[in-house]
């Protein structure tokens, strides 16, 4: 006689969908109000941009960024002219709080150059040629986890002059993508002989353990045909589940030696699991483990 035993896990997992954190990429555009101080006779303006930032955790951003000098003019003594430029920036920002935060400070730092068209400055004329050390700080509001509103300030380090340009800014962006803050699934618990409660918000595992009896003659390791329908049953359970994997336990008596009936209980336990891959059951789901004297039915 073999006792077959039988544990069955059916775990059903929700992940909840971010797109904060670690992967995440930004894009957003901004208006910004300049102050010019770096550059004689220029006033202060007004400076669309745009910039799109990658998460390499789920605190630090890389940024790459783009502003237009649109709606400045120059007042040097030549009459008014209205002067046209670009700054291409790269930045890294450091979030503070944790990701699902409805507000997160950050903190930036970086480089730019920038360009500017009519310019009588610093002894020449003409474009203007710059490069800047950025820093800055300010605050993203998360309105949903794939929109986000952005106030700051800015102060860029003219490396030219040694001069400082400073500015405030307002954005507006979209974020898609992250993986920070998903919570791992919970490990299965251990088989037991009735179905666990599940835990609330957590990934909901079930476990069945159904005893089965197939009969061998005896030394024989070949499952009867009275046995089939019992086998069956518990393919359609699993072909009904297919996440399921199965534990099959074989056994014999005490009679012979011990390493007789391991090997005796092991071709019990192969040839059941044999029964159910021939019905339908892959064999990476079925686990055949024989016991021999070492758990004895009889």
């Amino acid at each position: 006689t073999l006792g077959i035993a039988v544990g069955t896990l059916v775990a059903a997992t929700s992940f909840g969908a971010l797109a904060q954190g670690q992967g995440a990429v930004e894009g957003e555009v901004f208006y910004k109000k300049q102050y010019n101080d770096s550059v004689k006779h220029v006033e202060d303006g007004y400076n669309p941009g745009a910039s799109l930032g990658y998460f390499i955790t789920d605190d630090v951003s890389v940024n790459l960024t783009y502003d237009k000098t649109n709606y400045t003019r120059s007042n040097d003594g030549t009459g008014s002219q209205k002067l046209g430029g670009d700054k291409f920036g790269l930045k890294g920002q450091y979030h503070f709080g944790t990701v699902g935060d409805a507000i997160r400070p950050y903190v930036e730092g970086g480089v730019a150059h920038g360009s500017l068209t009519n310019v009588a400055a610093d002894g020449h004329t003409g474009r203007d040629q710059s490069t800047f050390l950025t820093t800055g700080a300010g605050a993203k509001w998360y309105i949903t986890d794939n929109l986000y509103a952005r106030a700051g300030v800015e102060a860029d380090y003219k490396l030219d002059n040694g001069k400082w340009d400073y500015a405030a800014l307002v954005g507006l962006g979209v974020n898609f993508g992250g993986s920070g803050g998903k919570v791992a699934p919970a490990p299965a618990p251990a088989p037991v002989a009735q179905e666990p409660a599940p835990a609330p918000e957590a990934p909901v595992a079930e476990v069945v353990k159904v005893e089965l009896d197939v009969k061998f003659d005896f030394n024989k390791a070949v499952v009867k045909p009275n046995s089939y329908g019992d086998v069956k049953n518990l393919a359609d359970f699993m072909k009904q589940y297919p996440q399921t994997t199965t534990v099959v336990s074989g056994h014999t008596d005490s009679v012979g030696t011990d390493a007789y009936n391991q090997k005796l209980s092991q071709r019990r336990a192969d040839a059941v699991k044999q029964v159910l891959v021939k019905d339908g059951i892959a064999p990476n789901r079925i686990q055949s483990v024989g016991y021999g004297k070492t758990r004895p039915v009889a």
